[in-house]
This record gives C-alpha cells, structure tokens and sequence, in this order.
C-alpha cells in the first residue's frame, strides 16, 4: 500500500469511493438446493454456469435470466468449475477428485477425469484451451491434455493442500495458492517452481493474474487481499476492510477493479491503481464463495453458501469511475 500511496502523492487522482447503492442487484439466481461453491462466466458473456455442494452444475441464460440445463453427473460436491477459451467444453471438479468434462452446447458429460486422490477446489484451463490445471488437496497440481484426458505433468512444491490455481494470459506461468500461506509460481513448459510468493499469515484460498499478467492478486484468511509484481515477486499492495476470510478473487476485464468475496457475506470492489474500496454490497446471507465478471465488465455474479444462491450485481458505475 505504500507504493500505491507514493503514487498518489505524484500526482494520480484517487477516484473517491462510491456507495454500495451505486452497484444496483440486477437478480438473484435460485434454483440449487444447497450451497453454491463456484460461478463462471462463458467466454462470449451468454451463459453462466454454478456448481453446488447439490452436486448439479446449472447453466443459466444471461439474457433471459433462466436455468437453460442441469448436469448431474458428479457422485459428490461440485467444487470448482471452468469454461474452456472458446466456450465450447465446461470442465468441473469434485470432493473426491473426479474431474468432468462437458460439451455446453448439449450437456452431455464428455470425459471422466481421474488422478487426484482428494478434492479439487480450482481448475483453470490454458489461454490455448489445450491444458487443463487442477488444484488439490492432495497438495499437488495436476495438468491434463483436454483432448485425450491423460495427465501430463504434476507440480509437487507445496506442503500443504493447493487451493487456487491460475494461468498467466500468455499461458507459460501457472499460479498456485496453498493451505501453507504460500502461493507458488509455476513456468509451465518446464514444470520448475520459478518463486514462492511469501507474505500472508494464513491460508491462501484464491489467486488471480490480472489481464496484463503483470499482477498477481491473492486471497487470504489473513483477511487481507495482497497483489504481487510477477516479474520481480514483490509485494506492491495489501487491500484491508475485509471482516473475515477472503476466499475469491478476480478482475474486471479492463484490469481496472478487483473483486472479491469473503466469510464476512460481503463483497468487496477495489481500484486496482490506488487500493481504494470503491463499492461494499451485503445482500448474500453467509460466506461468499465465488465472484467472476462477466467479459464485457458490466456484470458480477457471486454465489453464497447459505442462501444457496447466486447474485447478479450491475458494476458498470463502478467500472465507469475506475476510468
């Protein structure tokens, strides 16, 4: 935070933070019975897809609000869900390691995944949507070849259980956040551990490259949200207001905002640039899951662990300010 101070006093404008009013919730997605563990938007911004400890996948219709599909093939809670680059394969992961691959336009279950020997809280497909990464509790990470479903490489270095994994936008970093407080950066053609990003006092539960792939932003149950300088693995910031675990991270399109969900049942929106807390919105029941930004930066969905639901919040205010 005091780099980002520094620059405010050389002259950048500090946006002043707006009102949670100002973020409007467009609507409240129902349907899964109980909690929502994970939400992602396709690629060409038309469908969302939840997974829930209900251990359903739903699909939803952004123009119409509906649950266009339901799949229901996983034997447990569905922990982590991905859509492939060109939107066309939707991979999910489970509490006993299964990993499901789905072609979205039918919904039928494609390939059946198997390798980890316990839960899968992250997936992150490849810019190329050739790799698939899978983050354990078995406190490995796991990279699959979509097209044949074979395991390629395992990434050992933590020495706990992995919780996030991220690819960098070129694709040739892999990102990793652990139970170990650390976050592990990853050069993916050659499998080696690059750096270990230390800073965090507890768990590492969520961590996202910002669109340049410059910056790193991590969530932690420290409370606290701390973005990293990739290229050097320097610690340039730590976002604080959080009342409780942050458990989700992501940006905004643009780069500009970052989201973020917490144990604390608010969401958080920052400027990236000064650190600022732009926008507070309180309207889930229990823990925030899950936050992900729909492709044009207009939309964020969040998914609860209480109201079993998942939320629609209308950001373009927020974003617009950030400009």
């Amino acid at each position: 935070m005091r780099q980002l101070l520094l620059l405010a006093c050389a002259g950048l404008v500090v946006t002043a933070p707006l009102s949670a009013q100002e973020v409007k919730l467009r609507s409240t997605l129902d349907g899964h019975v109980y909690q929502v563990t994970c939400v992602a938007f396709s690629p060409d911004g038309k469908t969302l897809a939840s997974g829930s400890c209900d251990r359903t996948i739903k699909l939803w219709d952004m123009g119409a609000g509906n649950n266009t599909a339901t799949l229901k093939w996983h034997a447990n809670a569905v922990l982590s869900i991905a859509f492939s680059p060109n939107g066309k394969t939707l991979a999910s992961a489970d509490w006993d390691g299964t990993i499901k691959l789905w072609a979205v336009t039918t919904g039928k279950n494609t390939a059946t995944i198997k390798g980890h020997s316990e839960r899968v809280p992250s997936l992150a497909f490849s810019p190329d949507g050739k790799t698939l990464a899978s983050g354990s509790w078995d406190e490995t990470i796991k990279l699959w070849d979509v097209a044949s479903g074979k395991n390629i490489a395992t990434f050992n270095g933590h020495s706990s259980v992995v919780n996030s994994v991220a690819f960098s936008p070129d694709g040739r970093t892999l990102a990793s956040g652990s139970h170990s407080d650390t976050i592990n950066l990853w050069d993916v053609p050659s499998g080696k551990n690059t750096a270990s990003l230390k800073g965090h006092t507890d768990v590492v539960f969520s961590v996202a490259f910002s669109p340049d792939g410059r910056t790193l932003a991590s969530a932690s149950g420290d409370t606290t949200i701390k973005l990293w300088d990739v290229a050097s693995g320097k610690n340039i910031a730590a976002l604080k207001g959080h009342t409780g675990c942050v458990l989700s991270v992501a940006f905004s399109p643009d780069g500009k905002t970052l989201a973020s969900g917490s144990q604390g049942k608010t969401i958080r929106l920052w400027d990236v640039t000064t650190g600022e807390n732009t926008a507070t919105l309180g309207k889930h029941t229990g823990w925030v899951d899950s936050v992900a930004f729909s492709p044009d930066g207009k939309t964020l969905a969040s998914s609860g662990n209480v109201d079993n639901a998942v939320k629609l919040w209308d950001v373009k205010a927020v974003n617009e300010a950030a400009k």
